[in-house]
């Protein structure tokens, strides 16, 4: 067995500053194994090819690809083919899904005047793909149930729950009404969720061009943006409960499995609801009558937004067929030569609401892309330590089906053994961006500054330093301002939901990354026939540049991920940011009762119409409970040990520097990547979140009414939220006692490379 020189690990894993003297040192190698790793690297990212990600995504776009379509599972094996053509050992994973496709649409307004929605996308002359009508989905919603409804209409913003509030303030109820929400401020399941929660008995959706119309430039086909036909498909699972097979619950849903009946499902929208183009509601929200909404309510149609309800009245029908349909999920292996039970997930999805070049292919090119070039490397001798999984997932769009179901049917497997899961979906131009657990954000940090943004030729990293400094706020303080000039590393984002890392992170405790490029392209063609490859080759990443950079910088994070010697996990970025959530939820908590307080003083004082604007002529908010004031000791209790457990790793380090000493076995280091991988599991608790248990990890998950957005701490945070504060307690403790836990596993892993260093 070879003998390491803990010595190099170790002053690779200390903090930036440490390890200047050593840059060539890989973070998690030794010197020799960093030079070698860092030669692999460079002969992979020479590899990627324009040319390539182009025909890729010409084959991959030529016809429609949703679940259950033809070309859907044409296009898994012609990937499936590539992958063993390159010497990969690959094969398809067949799940069979819940998938409804529309048989009837009908939106209709049928007072004070009478007009029926087109409900359809016409053709474009200059855009081949958009006149395949025979095979596009039309546009739809799935997971809407079936209904048949009739009633007066009403305008409701976006439909988050903030609108409601300003709704009843304004003396409208949507009480057996159906409400017309317009995209954005939130994700679209939400809409039909809280309208349902307030009464209403359907929900249209519409694109309104302030946000990706001709408000922002010009359309679709002389410009990027959304045209007036245009509409968004999209999924309304309720999936801040759970994403997956609506008929399987924690199961995979292979042939055999137990499914639910349909009446026992409990992600399937509460009311009927269709989304439509801002062409079929501009006459609907003409009809509206009633109060002229807020200024920041109001779109860019060339109307007057006002609330309703009536006169205008609309007739909504959506009616299903509740099929099962087959997903393909093409999975493709490298074994690892030292530690194949420790394994590197690379993911992308390949299926699509019609052609879907933007989402998903850009994403899917690059992921093809990295594994030709790994396959080119094998054959010329490299071998990562660590096994590598490419997965092409199927039936994303619908609610994250194909990696849900692979992920529940392998669920012990990957607890004991998947250690990172890397994800990317859409791919555009501009700036990195990279989401994710944040024991990994010193780890891309030091990626991104080797790897050059294809148009600016500074690295990844330095363009996006300066994008933020010239990005923040005005009304930023002064620290956050500096921030980007100042920290070693830049910050990554929290990860919600809306992709495939989901269950991984979410469900199974497997520290994620998503990564992609993006802030310089468009995405007014989201779910829509215009997503093709004529559009995308016009409008968007043109000349494949950015899917270069895509598949180089996350083909390089998974080699270099599959070749430390030990996981390049670390523990002071993520205190940083878990100091800064606590702070978060206790500044909440001040805030919400200050805020009580103060406007039950102006109640009782009658300044209420002093402060308002008069114009508005709101009604008064009503007169809350003071809450009480929150026990956060558990919580800062449990952040002290996780602090005092990272700094004790810490030291482990830089004890095994100054030792100098070595590791006795390749064994040795294997318990040790274990004891890290388990941090990211000690996250997460069986019983998961109040009132929706798939979701366990406790720092990260998607808002209950922002759907992808995510809400850290999410628990306690959101307890507090909806001023349910006995809960809140409970949830400070529980989550207190998540992060001993994790301090305990940092702990287990200090005490480890302790032993190994002697």
């Amino acid at each position: 067995m070879h003998r390491l020189g803990v010595y190099s690990v170790c002053l690779a894993l200390l903090a930036p500053g440490t390890r200047a003297a050593d840059p060539e040192t890989l973070s998690g190698y030794t010197a020799q194994s960093s030079k070698t790793e860092q030669e692999w690297e460079a002969k992979f990212r020479a590899l990627p090819d324009l040319a390539n990600l182009r025909a890729y995504m010409q084959r991959l776009t030529a016809r429609p690809h949703h679940v259950g379509s033809p070309y859907d599972k044409d296009n898994a094996e012609w990937l499936l083919a590539k992958l063993k053509e390159w010497g990969l050992d690959a094969k398809i994973e067949t799940y069979e899904v819940l998938f409804p496709t529309p048989k009837e649409r009908v939106v209709e307004l049928v007072a004070p005047a009478r007009f029926t929605a087109k409900l359809q996308e016409p053709t474009v002359a200059v855009d081949p793909t958009s006149s395949q009508h025979d095979e596009q989905l039309p546009a739809f919603n799935a997971y809407s149930i079936d209904g048949d409804v009739t009633a007066p209409l009403v305008y409701v913003n976006f439909g988050i729950p903030a609108d409601y509030e300003q709704l009843d303030r304004m003396g409208v109820s949507v009480k057996g009404a159906i409400v017309i929400a317009r995209y954005g401020a939130s994700w679209r399941g939400i809409k039909p969720k809280v309208a349902a929660e307030h009464g209403a008995i359907g929900c249209l959706i519409y694109s309104d061009p302030h946000e990706d119309g001709f408000f922002r430039g010009l359309d679709f086909p002389a410009g990027p943006y959304r045209p007036k036909d245009g509409v968004q498909r999209g999924s309304v699972m309720d999936m801040p409960v759970r994403p997956g097979d609506p008929l399987t619950p924690d199961v995979g849903a292979t042939a055999n499995a137990r499914r639910l009946p349909l009446n026992e499902v409990e992600t399937l929208t509460k009311i009927p609801v269709l989304p439509i183009s801002y062409a079929d509601a501009q006459p609907l929200l003409s009809a509206l009558e009633g109060r002229v909404v807020p200024e920041a309510w109001r779109g860019s149609l060339p109307i007057t937004y006002r609330s309703g309800p009536g006169p205008a009245r609309v007739h909504l029908k959506a009616a299903f067929n509740w099929d099962r349909k087959p997903l393909y999920n093409v999975i493709a292996r490298i074994p690892g030569s030292a530690a194949p039970d420790e394994w590197i997930i690379r993911g992308n999805h390949h299926d699509a609401w019609v052609n879907g070049a933007d989402d998903p292919v850009s994403g899917t090119v690059a992921l093809l892309e990295e594994a030709r070039g790994m396959s080119v490397l094998l054959h010329q001798g490299w071998q990562p330590k660590r096994t590598i999984i490419f997965c092409f997932w199927d039936g994303e769009e619908e609610g994250l089906l194909g990696s849900t179901e692979w992920a529940e049917d392998h669920a012990e497997e990957l607890r004991r053994k998947a250690a990172v899961y890397i994800n990317s979906d859409n791919n555009n131009r501009g700036y990195l961006a990279v989401s994710g657990s944040h024991t990994l954000e010193k780890f891309i940090n030091s990626l991104a500054r080797e790897i050059p943004d294809p148009e600016t030729k500074l690295s990844l990293w330095k363009r996006l330093q300066f994008g933020r400094i010239s990005a923040a706020p005005a009304n930023s303080s002064p620290a956050e301002r500096q921030e980007p000039r100042t920290r070693a590393d830049l910050r990554i984002q929290a990860l919600g939901s809306g992709s495939d890392y989901t269950v991984f992170l979410g469900h199974l405790g497997v520290a994620s990354m998503d990564i992609r490029f993006g802030g310089e392209g468009d995405d007014g063609a989201y779910h829509s026939i215009y997503d093709d490859f004529y559009r995308y080759t016009h409008f968007e990443d043109t000349d494949f540049s950015y899917g270069r950079a895509l598949a180089q910088i996350a083909g390089s994070a998974i080699m270099r991920l599959a070749g430390a010697d030990v996981l390049p996990y670390d523990f002071d970025d993520f205190t940083d940011t878990i100091r800064r959530y606590v702070d978060e939820v206790e500044k909440l908590a001040a805030d919400m009762r200050a805020e009580i307080i103060e406007r039950n003083r102006r109640l009782d004082e009658g300044l209420f119409s002093a402060v308002d604007d008069p114009r508005e002529k709101l009604l008064p908010p009503p007169r809350d409970i003071v809450p009480p004031y929150l026990n956060f000791a558990p919580l800062e209790n449990g952040f002290s040990a996780l602090q005092r457990s990272a700094e004790e790793y810490r030291r482990a380090l830089s004890k095994a520097s100054a030792n100098g000493g070595s590791a006795e076995t390749r064994g040795n280091l294997r318990d040790l990547n274990a004891k890290l991988i388990a941090v990211e599991r000690a996250l997460t608790l069986k019983e998961g979140l109040p009132n929706r248990p798939w979701f366990q990890h406790q720092i990260y998950a998607p808002g209950f009414y922002t759907g992808y957005g995510v809400k850290t701490l999410p628990a306690v945070r959101e307890s507090i939220e909806q001023k349910q504060w006995k809960l809140a307690d409970e949830q400070i403790a529980r989550v207190g006692k998540a992060l001993e836990n994790t301090g305990e596993a940092i702990q287990s892993a200090a005490a480890e490379l302790a032993r190994v260093a002697q």
